[in-house]
C-alpha cells in the first residue's frame, strides 16, 4: 500500500490513542485499533514477523525485511504508542488518583460506543455468535472482578507480565493495564516508565515482543476463518468491560505500596453520587470522540 507522509501522520495520531487507552486500566488500545480501522492490518503486519522474515533481516535484506513486515506502518503505529505512554503516564496516573470519576466516566462512554460499532460488523448473527458473544461478556466481568495478586518483582515474572498484557492489549475490551493490575504490576511499570528504568522497560519489552508475535497468528487465524464469531467474543469484552469503567466505585480494601502510598485494591461500583452531570457530559464526549473516529476512518477506506 502506498502511503503519503499525511497518511503516516494519521497513523501516529491513531497509535497515539491507542498508547492514551493502553495506559489507563480497563480500556484496551485494540478498541482504538478497531474503531478506527487499522485492527486487521495491525494483527497481520505483527503476525509477519516471523522466521522468514527475520532472515531476511539477519542476511542484511533491510528493504525487503521492511517490506515483508510493514515496518512503515508498524513504525508509525509504534511511535505513537511509545510518545502517548511516556508523555501521558504521569497525567494518566495523576488523573485517576485526583479525578476518577471524570475520567472513567470519559472512557465509558469511549468503551460503550466501540462496542456498539464493533457489533456492526457482525454480519451474520446465530447461536453461535451469541454463544461467543456470551463467553465473551462473562470472561471479561471475571477479569474486572478478580482480585489483584501479591506477585514477585523479579526479572522473569516481569518478562511474563510483559507477554501476558501485551495479549490484552490488542485485544479490543481487555485492557493490558488492567491485567497489570491483576498481575500486581501496574503501578510498578508505570513507576518504571516515569523513572526511565531502561532494566526493566527492556525485559518488560521483550516478553511483550515474544507475546504479541506468537498471540497475533492465534487472532490471524479466527479473524480470517471465523470472523463473526471472533468479533462477537471482542463485542462481549468490551461490554464486560463496562463494569471495570463504571464511574462511581466505592473501595472496600486499600494496600500500601512499595513507597508507602495507599491504594486501592478493591473497589465496588456504586450508584452515582457526584459530579453527575460533569461524568454524563464526559461520557456523551467519549461517545461522539467514537462516532466521529469510525465516521472518518469510513471515509479514509473508502478512498
Amino acid at each position: 500500500m502506498n502511503r503519503t507522509l499525511k497518511d503516516y501522520s494519521i497513523l501516529l495520531l491513531k497509535g497515539m490513542g491507542m498508547g492514551a487507552a493502553d495506559v489507563v486500566p480497563g480500556v484496551s488500545g485494540g478498541t482504538i485499533a478497531f474503531i478506527v480501522g487499522i485492527y486487521d492490518e495491525l494483527i497481520n503486519s505483527i503476525k509477519s514477523i516471523n522466521a522468514h522474515s527475520l532472515k531476511l533481516l539477519f542476511t542484511g535484506k533491510i528493504a525487503e525485511f521492511r517490506k515483508a513486515i510493514n515496518a512503515n506502518f508498524l513504525l508509525s503505529i509504534l511511535l505513537g504508542i511509545g510518545i502517548s505512554v511516556f508523555s501521558l503516564a504521569k497525567i494518566i496516573t495523576w488523573l485517576l488518583t485526583d479525578h476518577p470519576i471524570l475520567v472513567w466516566a470519559f472512557f465509558f462512554g469511549l468503551v460503550l460506543a466501540s462496542t456498539w460499532f464493533v457489533a456492526k460488523d457482525i454480519k451474520e448473527r446465530n447461536i453461535k455468535t451469541l454463544i461467543s458473544f456470551i463467553i465473551g461478556t462473562a470472561v471479561a466481568y471475571y477479569v474486572t472482578v478478580a482480585t489483584p495478586a501479591e506477585t514477585p518483582s523479579n526479572l522473569l515474572f516481569i518478562f511474563l507480565c510483559g507477554a501476558i498484557a501485551i495479549c490484552a492489549m490488542i485485544l479490543p475490551g481487555i485492557s493490558g493495564s488492567f491485567i497489570l493490575v491483576l498481575l500486581g504490576k501496574y503501578f510498578f511499570i508505570m513507576d518504571a516508565v516515569k523513572s526511565l528504568n531502561i532494566l526493566i522497560l527492556a525485559v518488560f519489552a521483550c516478553g511483550a515482543f515474544i507475546g504479541i508475535t506468537t498471540f497475533s497468528r492465534v487472532l490471524s487465524y479466527t479473524l480470517k476463518n471465523y470472523r463473526n464469531n471472533t468479533l462477537a467474543v471482542l463485542t462481549g469484552f468490551m461490554l464486560g468491560s463496562l463494569n471495570k469503567v463504571w464511574p462511581w466505585k466505592e473501595t472496600v480494601a486499600t494496600y500500601t505500596d512499595s513507597h508507602g502510598v495507599i491504594k486501592p485494591l478493591i473497589e465496588e461500583n456504586i450508584l452515582p453520587n457526584a459530579h453527575i452531570a460533569e461524568a454524563v457530559g464526559l461520557m456523551i464526549a467519549g461517545f461522539a470522540i467514537v462516532y466521529f473516529l469510525e465516521k472518518l476512518s469510513a471515509k479514509t477506506n473508502e478512498k
